[in-house]
């Protein structure tokens, strides 16, 4: 093995030593972390040290991530979540989990349209986390079903991996693309399903119960003194229409794509939702400067461990770039040769920790052509073998330490991402490795 794949061993050891055996913060334990891979480049420490740095300041999630938690605290302040979850638990109060299946649904619509598991994470964890929380689920199991959820924004077509994959030069000559378009919808469908079922096995492993009858206003009631919290979602509904489909078109023709695509939807949707929210709920916001700082002050504990996590997590997938990881990975799977089975189980092994520390387009861009070739050489179907390569991708959401969207679930959730790692890994990672490969062989069907 090459050096940065011992780094890769060596940074999630650390992560886990510092946080899970020492008990220090996860925020600490990124850092140490982050340091740790540093170490890998001896007499390059500061360039290796530079170049991730680089990666994290580059992140618009960082931001968002950021914004998102403050976001969070205002909705509360204001009573607009409140009132919105008055709403929702009138209509699904009386389901139990309601809001746990509500959330996979929402994040599987979300993410047919905005196609980034950070931003899905942060959009849909921002109003379902509250809800979950006040029907009754425990938080770090509310910000896992989030966490976990993110991966739809990966494998729903057609999204950023999707094209990155299908317009590989090893890979597009053997697939057509309007056949692997519906594959991968009927492969997505898969993976929502299974996220339908972790719902159906929390509500019951945790005892989730139905909402308090005393608790569940009739939907006129609620209606009539919440529907205008709703507005606040204009603030994601604006920068989706304005971004993708006919209305991203019709902008793109007025003021040219360059500009379109300089201010990402990961900063129009806070800033909008922000400012949505101020709009709303002005009544009960400071009046006064020392109110304000007071205000804002009670943020400061939500910032405690997400600021520095996610830049360093970012800032050690950048490093790891650096090291050579992707280029060491590839050539391991090159050197494969396994039946079908098997090359499945490596290769997405391989795909989900590629993309844990960095992301599903990143991972998809270096390894997606060379673990196509890999499982086309075994024997696999190459729609099905395109297909199973994005489920594996699809992880990067719930892959710890290094996924992004875990730490703003959690950050929303107020709870240590840590509590989350096994979860994640038990009902989401590794499932999502033999869904992966059960389509790739064949056994969930798949049109190929």
């Amino acid at each position: 093995m090459g050096i940065a794949v011992w780094a890769l061993i060596a940074y999630i050891t650390s992560i886990v030593v510092w946080n899970a055996v020492l008990k220090r913060s996860i925020g600490e334990a990124m850092i140490v972390g982050f340091v740790v891979i540093c170490a890998f480049g001896g007499t390059r420490f500061l360039d290796v040290a530079a170049a991730g740095a680089a990666e994290a300041v580059s992140q618009d999630i960082v931001f968002a991530a950021l914004a998102f938690t403050f976001i969070g605290f205002l909705l509360q302040q204001t009573g607009l979540i409140d009132r919105q979850v008055d709403m929702l638990n009138s209509l699904l109060g009386r389901v139990k989990g309601g809001a746990g299946y509500v959330a996979t649904a929402g994040s599987a619509l979300f993410g047919s349209v905005a196609h980034s598991g950070s931003a899905n994470a942060a959009t849909m964890g921002s109003v379902v986390i509250p809800w979950m929380r006040r029907s009754n689920w425990e938080p770090r199991v509310a910000a896992t079903v989030v966490a976990g959820n993110a991966g739809n924004g990966t494998v729903i077509p057609p999204s950023a991996s999707f094209f990155i994959l299908v317009g590989s030069a090893s890979v597009a000559p053997f697939i057509d693309v309007d056949e692997f378009l519906v594959a991968m919808f009927v492969a997505a469908a898969w993976c929502v399903l299974w996220r339908m079922i972790n719902v159906f096995i929390f509500v019951r492993r945790y005892r989730i119960d139905r909402v308090a009858p005393e608790d569940i206003l009739p939907f006129g009631t609620s209606f009539r003194s919440g529907w205008s919290s709703l507005l606040v979602f204009l603030g994601i509904a604006i920068p989706v229409a304005l971004t993708f489909g006919p209305g991203g078109a019709a902008l793109t023709g007025a003021m040219g794509e360059a500009t379109v695509e300089a201010v990402s939807i990961l900063v129009w949707i806070p800033v909008l939702l922000a400012a949505f929210a101020l709009a709303l709920g002005w009544r009960k916001l400071p009046r006064t400067v020392a109110g304000w700082s007071r205000f804002i002050g009670d943020t400061a504990p939500r910032y405690k461990d997400v600021g520095a996590t996610l830049v360093f997590a970012f800032a050690g997938g950048g490093a790891l770039t650096e090291l050579g990881l992707s280029e060491q990975l590839t050539s391991s799977l090159n050197g494969l040769d396994a039946p079908a089975p098997v090359a499945a189980l490596i290769v997405g092994v391989i795909v989900i920790v590629i993309a844990g520390p960095l992301s599903s387009t990143a991972t998809i861009a270096t390894v997606g052509g060379v673990a196509f070739s890999v499982l086309v050489a075994a024997g696999v179907d190459p729609i099905l073998a395109a297909c199973a390569i994005l489920v594996f991708s699809s992880t990067e959401g719930a892959s710890p330490p290094g996924a992004s969207a875990i730490y703003i679930a959690t950050s929303i959730a107020q709870v240590n991402p840590a509590k989350t790692f096994i979860p994640l890994i038990t009902f989401y990672v590794v499932p999502f490795l033999f869904i992966g490969a059960a389509i790739a062989i064949g056994l969930l069907p798949v049109p190929a």
